[in-house]
Order: structure tokens, then C-alpha cells, then sequence
């Protein structure tokens, strides 16, 4: 409690013990320390008697005029911070450090060695490293100061960061497992502005401020745990920090990263969820930009356009070109903005690769997902305008027309095999779920069975996918619809993939007034968990069950209810005479 104050001359505690024992008369000591170590005001000592009278301690009087005076010392010391030349306010404050450090550990005065520290650019080494090794004195001091310890301990900086890392991972996965299923709100719904207003991108850009050296580690970090994990929310993280710190205009990091007006100008794009001709320009002038010799950058710029927001906004904005392109009467090879949108597509699905192999080329795209894939595209498009209109025309002379069933063997194929394919085909297919066309997704579902690297059971694709499905809630109450969509497709990768188990228990969980009693009683069945499931798992069929469980009718209900017909009364017959 008292620590430091020795060395400054100043008595304590333990002075006034020894006194108080070598002394003959304890009184006369007292009131002697109390001379020597009170507030030397002459007219106070005749104030003093007068609270005495009032019954007001000095311990309590003493205590105000001490937090009085620690008051003004703090806004001495900001304004020292702003005034004068920069030498002057800072030799100021060194003097001052140098003078109050020895109090650092006493509790009354430590907010002004703290203060002091908070305001010096550079505290010296050596008050540095007292403050790291002792526990309780890191965690009073400002990030301010915390931020020069850092920048040269990359250990320590990672366990600070490391569990909101964590809890940014952890944040995402609940709003794809969220129980709230809808097509209105889903995992895409928040503006990037509003998405950096998260407690962690808050957090990360308040520890980093306008320190280069702290935002390089956490970009590393970012990576190697993007390598390590394949998990696409940390290429979020990249983004999502850049543009926060872009917002508070630090510039000091803004102009040193290379990928910053890239990132901008594609944040405009997931703002609007379209890439225009404008902004598409803009974008192509930054990768045609890339010179020979610093193609690194080109491992960012792929990290940042495998965020899952800007994956969203590329795929969403090459459906509208397809569908603009068959109504133009146009191949997809002769629209650069598609070109360009496939091209970012491309580098943003070989983040992972092009970041473990470090070597910096973009990937090369398939002449056939041009050539072939896209317009086997556009001929479903084709196809449901074609059914669309012999519906309308009137039918006196011909049967109805029947809506394609086969799949192509070539669409199947390019899911399986090609990345770019895929994902462009499971966009296709979240487009005529939202669109209510059952039709078309009845037909391409049986492609979802096996698709590249499992994308079509990824969560992302599950979460947007049953949220969608709401649309066609009333198909639920058919037979064929369950059994394709649930025999057909999520229940043969549910035993395999628990986050499968879980997106289909979500959804019953929304749709299950819908669904026929008979089939909802074999679902149930094949959903039940086993040994070996999670706990989110095992929630989420217990909830279900309670939910059945109600709706089932109650025993008085199902027994026969009493006739209502009163019985006729007997009439005795006359007696024969």
C-alpha cells in the first residue's frame, strides 16, 4: 500500500510505527508526524478543530482533499500531452514518469503513473518490462501501453487476441445454426458497416490503433489459422478489420496495405450485393495493376475475395448476368463483366492453395466452364421460360407437357470436379428455390448428392438453403417433395456430417406442422442421435420431440366421443282384452 514512498522521502505507514515504539510519550509523536506529514496550510490548522466539532474524521477529510488534488494531477497531465512543442511536453512527461514510477503499485496514485505512461510515445524499456512482468500492473495499464509491449511480444500479443479470434469463429457458426429460419434475414443480411460495429472488430481495431507492426501480426495470424483450419469467417476477419480501420481513417495503416482500395471498392459491391460495370472496371484496374515483383499482394487480394460476403456478391451477380445473357441472346464468352466476375471467383476460391503453396499466380480458369458449363445454365433458364409459356397457351389440341426430369451428365460432372462450377451451380439452384420453382429444384437436387470437395453440405450453402425452402412450405405436405428432398439428399449425408444432422433438425424444427404425419414419424427415426453426436445435435432432437409430443392429440380426444341422440322411451302396448 505503501510502496515506493520511502524512496521519494515521504513517510509511511512504517515510520510511524517505529516512532510509536521507541517513543516514551505516544501523543506528543502522533501529533508531531501529524505536523511534519500533513497538508502544510497555515490557515488549516484552525479550520481543522472546526470539523473536529462536526464529528467529520481526518481520515475522511484528508481522503477528499487527496482524491481532489489526484483529479487535477490527471488533467494536468493531458493537457502536458497537447501542449507546447512536441520535445518540451514530451521531456515534461519523462521527468514526470521518472519521478512518480517508484508509486506505481500504490493503488491511490498509480492512475497517474498510468496516465502519464498512456500520453508518452515511447515509455523507456525498462518501465516496460517492469510493467509486463507483473501481472496486476499490465492488466491496469492503457492499451496505449499495452501496445508498446506488444509490438515486441508477438507470444503475448497472440494470447490476447487468440480468444476473440475464437469468439468471432464462435459468432458466425451460431447465426448459421441460428433456429430463426427465414429468406428475409439470413447469415448475408448486415451491411459490412454494421458488421464492423462487432465487439471483436471493435476490440482488434482499438488494441491495433495506428500501430503497422501489431496489424502485420494480426494479418498473420489471420493467415496461418486460415491454413491451418480452412475456415473461410478468418478471410472475413481480414476484410472486415481493413474497412474498420478505414472508417476511423487511420491512414498510417490504410496506405501501407496494398489491398486496401481493392477492399473498398469490393465492400461497395457487398453493400449493394452486385457488381456493376463501374466498380467492375475499378476492380480488374487493381489486378491488372499488380506488377511483376510483387505478386504477394496477390495472396491478400485472394484472402479477401474468398470472404464468404464477397463469394455471396460475385455468384449472385454472375446468375444476373446469365439471365441477362439469354434474354440478350449473348454467350457467356462474350461478356467481359462475366469474365471478370469468374476471374475473381477463381482467385478467391484458390486462396488456400495459392497461401500453402506461396506461389503468387492466379489460377488458370477451364475454357469448359465457360464454353460448356455456363451454357448448360442457361439453358435451364431456357427451359423454364419454354415450360412457362406452352403452360399459358391454350391446350384443346395437345396434352400437357411435362417439365424436364433429366439432368445432363455434364451438369453433374462439373460439380463434382469443378470448384468455380459448383458453387455458380449451387447459387443456381438457391435461386430457383427463392424463386418458389419446385420444378427446377426437384430436377438438379440429385446433383447435390456428390458435389466438389462436399459444397453442397457446407454450412453456408445449408444455412441460405433452408431458409429458402420456407418458400415452399407448402410442398412439405407432399410425398414425392419429402422423399426427394429428404431420402434424396440430406439423409444421405447425415450419419456422415453432423452439421448436416443439425441444418435438417433446424428445419424440421420450422416445417414440421407442414409435413405429413406418416413421414414425419419416419424422419424422426432416422434423425434420432446416436452415441457418438454432439450435444447441439441431441438439443435440437429434444426440442423437436417435445414440439411433436404436443401436437399429438390427447387421450380424451382420441376415444369415441358419446353419441348424442337421446333414446327413444318404450311405450307399453295396450293390453289385448
Amino acid at each position: 500500500m505503501y510502496a515506493g514512498l520511502q524512496e521519494l522521502g515521504v513517510a509511511n505507514g512504517e515510520d510511524l510505527k517505529e516512532t510509536l515504539t521507541n517513543c516514551t510519550e505516544p501523543l506528543k509523536a502522533i501529533e508531531q508526524f501529524q505536523t511534519e506529514n500533513g497538508v502544510l496550510l497555515p490557515s488549516l490548522q484552525y479550520a481543522l478543530p472546526f470539523l473536529d466539532l462536526h464529528g467529520t474524521p481526518r481520515l475522511e477529510f484528508h481522503q477528499s482533499v487527496f482524491d481532489e488534488l489526484r483529479e487535477k494531477l490527471l488533467e494536468r497531465v493531458s493537457a502536458i500531452a497537447l501542449e507546447g512543442k512536441v520535445e518540451e511536453r514530451y521531456k515534461k512527461l519523462e521527468d514526470l514518469l521518472e519521478k512518480s514510477f517508484s508509486l506505481v503499485k500504490m493503488p491511490s496514485i498509480q492512475p497517474v503513473v498510468m496516465c502519464v505512461m498512456k500520453h508518452l510515445p515511447k515509455v523507456p524499456e525498462k518501465k516496460l518490462k517492469l510493467v509486463m512482468a507483473d501481472k496486476d500492473l499490465y492488466k491496469a495499464c492503457a492499451v496505449e501501453v499495452k501496445r508498446q509491449i506488444w509490438q515486441d511480444n508477438q507470444a503475448l500479443f497472440g494470447d490476447e487476441v487468440s480468444p476473440l479470434l475464437k469468439q468471432y469463429i464462435l459468432e458466425k457458426e451460431n447465426i448459421l445454426f441460428s433456429n430463426d429460419i427465414s429468406f428475409l434475414q439470413n447469415f448475408f443480411s448486415p451491411s459490412p458497416k454494421t458488421r464492423r460495429q462487432g465487439e471483436v472488430v471493435q476490440k482488434l481495431t482499438q488494441m491495433i490503433g495506428k500501430n503497422v507492426k501489431l496489424y502485420d501480426m494480426v494479418l498473420q495470424f489471420l493467415r496461418t489459422l486460415f491454413l491451418r483450419t480452412r475456415n473461410v469467417h478468418y478471410c472475413t476477419l481480414r476484410a472486415e478489420l481493413l474497412m474498420s480501420l478505414h472508417d476511423l481513417e487511420i491512414s498510417e495503416i490504410c496506405t501501407v496495405d496494398p489491398c486496401h482500395k481493392f477492399t473498398w471498392c469490393l465492400d461497395a459491391c457487398i453493400r449493394e450485393k452486385f457488381v456493376d460495370n463501374k466498380r467492375a472496371r475499378e476492380l480488374q484496374g487493381f489486378l491488372d495493376g499488380v506488377k511483376k515483383g510483387q505478386e504477394q499482394v496477390l495472396g491478400d487480394l485472394s484472402m479477401i475475395l474468398c470472404d464468404p460476403f464477397a463469394i455471396n456478391t460475385l455468384a449472385l451477380s454472375t446468375i444476373r448476368h446469365l439471365q441477362d445473357l439469354v434474354g440478350q441472346d449473348t454467350l457467356p464468352r462474350e461478356s467481359p463483366d462475366l469474365l471478370l466476375l469468374l476471374r475473381m471467383l477463381s482467385l478467391g476460391q484458390g486462396a488456400w492453395d495459392m497461401i500453402d503453396s506461396q506461389v503468387f499466380k492466379e489460377p488458370k480458369m477451364e475454357a469448359e466452364l465457360i464454353t460448356r458449363f455456363l451454357p448448360l445454365l442457361m439453358s435451364f433458364v431456357v427451359d423454364d421460360h419454354t415450360f412457362t409459356v406452352d403452360q399459358k397457351l391454350p391446350s384443346e389440341e395437345k396434352g400437357p407437357i411435362p417439365y424436364p426430369s433429366a439432368i445432363p451428365e455434364a451438369f453433374t460432372k462439373f460439380l463434382q470436379e469443378n470448384r468455380i462450377a459448383c458453387e455458380i451451380g449451387l447459387y443456381y439452384i438457391l435461386h430457383i428455390t427463392k424463386q418458389r420453382n419446385k420444378n427446377a429444384f426437384l430436377r438438379l437436387l440429385p446433383a447435390l448428392v456428390e458435389t466438389f470437395s462436399d459444397l453442397a453440405f457446407s454450412d453456408i450453402f445449408l444455412h441460405l438453403l433452408t431458409g429458402n425452402l420456407t418458400l415452399l412450405s407448402d410442398e412439405f405436405a407432399l410425398e414425392e417433395f419429402c422423399t426427394s428432398l429428404f431420402d434424396g439428399f440430406f439423409l444421405t449425408a447425415c450419419s456422415r456430417k453432423e452439421n448436416v444432422h443439425r441444418h435438417v433438425l433446424r428445419l424440421l424444427l420450422h416445417l414440421h406442422h407442414k409435413v405429413a404425419p406418416a413421414k414425419l414419424e419416419s424422419l424422426q427415426k432416422a434423425l434420432e442421435p446416436t452415441k457418438q453426436s454432439g450435444e447441439a445435435v441431441k438439443e435440437l432432437y429434444n426440442q423437436l420431440s417435445e414440439k411433436l409430443e404436443l401436437r399429438k392429440p390427447s387421450p380424451a380426444e382420441v376415444t369415441e366421443t358419446p353419441s348424442m341422440e337421446l333414446p327413444l322411451p318404450t311405450v307399453p302396448t295396450p293390453a289385448s282384452r
